[in-house]
C-alpha cells in the first residue's frame, strides 16, 4: 500500500483548492416564460430582458394551456410573464392556477390593462408584481429584479388611478371617497406609503425622502396599524377598498 504523508494530503488538497479557484463560478440562466399571443410584443420583451443582470433563458407560450403544459414539462423556471389577454383562457384564471400547482414560481402580470380593479385582483390572486406595457424600459427591468429577489412590485398607477376614476357620484350621496389622509396618515406618510406602493424597499424609501431609516419604519409601522393590516400587498388592498367606503 501506498503511504500517505500529512505534507502529501496538505499538497494535494492546496492543488485541488487552485484547481477549484481557478475555475469560474457559473451562475444558471435565469429561465423566464413569457405568456402573450401577439408575436410582436414577444420579440419585444425578448430584445428588453437581454438587459437584465446575468444570463436569461426564455421561453415563449402563445396561450394560457401552453404555458400551464411547459411549466409541467419544464425544470426550473424561474418566473412568470403573464399577459391576462389571451386567446384560449382568461389571464385570472391561468394566474389563479399557477398560484394553486406552482406557488414557489413567481408570477408577474405584464398587461396593456393598467386599471385599478385589474390590478388589486392579480394582488389577490398572488401575483408578485402588476407592470403595464407602456411603463418605460428601466422601471420595467428594475421591477423584474426585484421580483427575483424576492420582493412584490406595486405600480404608483394604482393610486393615482383611485384618485382619477371615482366609483360613482359622491354627490348622489351626499358623500365622498375616503382618502389616506382622512384616516389620520400625515403628509410624509402619504409619501412613504405612496413609494411602498412602488415596491420601494425602506433603504430605498430612506434615500428618495431622504429619511433615516428608523424613522420610514416608524412611518411604515404607523401606516400599516392605520390600515389595519400585517404586511405591503394587504396595504395595497386597503388602499383600493378606501374609495368604496361610504
Amino acid at each position: 500500500m501506498f503511504a500517505t504523508t500529512q505534507t502529501d494530503t496538505f499538497q494535494l488538497d492546496a492543488g485541488l483548492r487552485r484547481a477549484l479557484y481557478a475555475r469560474p463560478l457559473e451562475r444558471p440562466a435565469t429561465r423566464i416564460l413569457i405568456v402573450d399571443a401577439h408575436f410582436l410584443i414577444r420579440e419585444a420583451l425578448r430584445e428588453a430582458l437581454k438587459k437584465m443582470t446575468g444570463d436569461v433563458s426564455l421561453i415563449e407560450a402563445t396561450g394560457g394551456d401552453q404555458a400551464m403544459r411547459f411549466v409541467s414539462e419544464q425544470s426550473e423556471i424561474d418566473l412568470v410573464l403573464l399577459e391576462l389577454d389571451l386567446p384560449d383562457r382568461d389571464g385570472f384564471s391561468v394566474l389563479y392556477e399557477l398560484r394553486q400547482r406552482y406557488p414557489a414560481i413567481p408570477v408577474v402580470v405584464l398587461s396593456a390593462r393598467n386599471d385599478c380593479e385589474s390590478v388589486v385582483r392579480t394582488l389577490a390572486l398572488g401575483a408578485s408584481g402588476f407592470i403595464p406595457k407602456s411603463e418605460q424600459l428601466e422601471i420595467m427591468l428594475s421591477a423584474l429584479e426585484l421580483v427575483l429577489a424576492g420582493g412584490v412590485y406595486l405600480p404608483p398607477e394604482i393610486l393615482a388611478h383611485q384618485d382619477k376614476t371615482p366609483r360613482s357620484d359622491p354627490d348622489q350621496f351626499g358623500a365622498r371617497a375616503v382618502t389616506p389622509a382622512d384616516l389620520g396618515l400625515t403628509r410624509r406618510q402619504i409619501d412613504v406609503l405612496q413609494l411602498m406602493m412602488q415596491g420601494k424597499s425602506n433603504k430605498a424609501i430612506c434615500r428618495a425622502l431622504k429619511l433615516a431609516e428608523p424613522t420610514v419604519k416608524n412611518h411604515v409601522t404607523a401606516i400599516l396599524k392605520v390600515l389595519k393590516v400585517s404586511n405591503r400587498t394587504e396595504a395595497v388592498l386597503a388602499v383600493d377598498n378606501l374609495g368604496k367606503r361610504r
